[in-house]
């Protein structure tokens, strides 16, 4: 997975975040609650991480 490692709008690193972040949520925690144990305030940042999709598996279908 490529996880952005700054975030785009204000440039704070978000990358060390998202492995906790992911095993939390599997744990099933609430996202909301996760975001603001990590001390992710902005929005911008918060969007980054929701928003970040796993593809690896569906690229790997493609390769030659």
């Amino acid at each position: 997975m490529i996880i952005p490692i700054r975030c785009f709008s204000c440039g704070k690193p978000v990358a060390g975040y998202y492995q906790e972040f992911k095993e939390r949520v599997e744990k099933g925690e609430e996202v909301g609650k996760i975001l603001d144990d990590l001390k992710i305030k902005r929005y911008c940042c918060r969007k980054m991480l929701l928003t970040s999709i796993d593809l690896t598996e569906e690229i790997m279908k493609y390769q030659k």
